[in-house]
């Protein structure tokens, strides 16, 4: 039942539905109206995470990697130089179109991030479904407010999945998480998005 929980919990709050679900909520409140959110929604989706989702989905097909979620750390290698690589042209595109601010300086975070981890994953494997929900609760909490802390038990949830699945140890995934933390502040906070006092 434990293993159930953990599966469903991983399965459900993946990489791939946390960029979505925040470039919902971000889009919602940085658009000009819903056609201008719903135009950079699916720019953003289409340029970055679809061809991800294909290409992984094709790979585990031919047995290239060994599920969608959970693999090996040298077969995550392809995937992150196809994220990089996506993620750099998404945010060219983002920039010299002049999307709304918030939506670049996310995706430039994006970019930081996935290089920054590309690199860390030749030598050891850390946690990406922890970074990605906890990328997701600063933005936030960063743009929403303290009332954005209730977000913190989706990470807890995730970080306890990853760990009974096995994908992970505990400092993988403490790792995930506070390097997530870190660049997207750090970045934020070079944008003038945050203020330190």
């Amino acid at each position: 039942m434990k293993n159930k929980i953990a599966r469903l919990a991983s399965d459900i709050l993946n990489p791939f539905v946390i960029t979505i679900g925040v470039l919902i909520v971000l889009s919602l409140k940085e658009g000009n109206g819903i056609p201008d959110m719903l135009k950079w929604l699916l720019i953003t989706v289409v340029i970055s995470v679809v061809p991800v989702i294909i290409i992984v989905f094709v790979l585990v097909r031919k047995k290239k990697l060994d599920s969608f979620y959970s693999n090996p750390r040298e077969q995550r290698n392809i995937v992150y130089i196809l994220s990089s690589v996506l993620a750099a042209i998404d945010c060219f595109f983002i920039w010299y179109f002049h999307a709304p601010k918030l939506l670049a300086v996310i995706f430039t975070a994006g970019l930081v991030a996935v290089i920054i981890f590309m690199i860390i994953n030749y030598f050891w494997k850390i946690s990406l479904h922890t970074a990605f929900i906890t990328a997701a609760i600063v933005v936030l909490i960063l743009e929403y407010g303290p009332w954005a802390l209730w977000s913190s038990t989706a990470l807890l949830l995730v970080a306890w999945s990853r760990v009974v699945l096995k994908q992970h140890n505990i400092l993988q995934v403490c790792s995930g998480g506070i390097l997530a933390a870190v660049i997207v502040f750090l970045v934020f906070w070079s944008f003038g998005l945050v203020g330190i006092n």
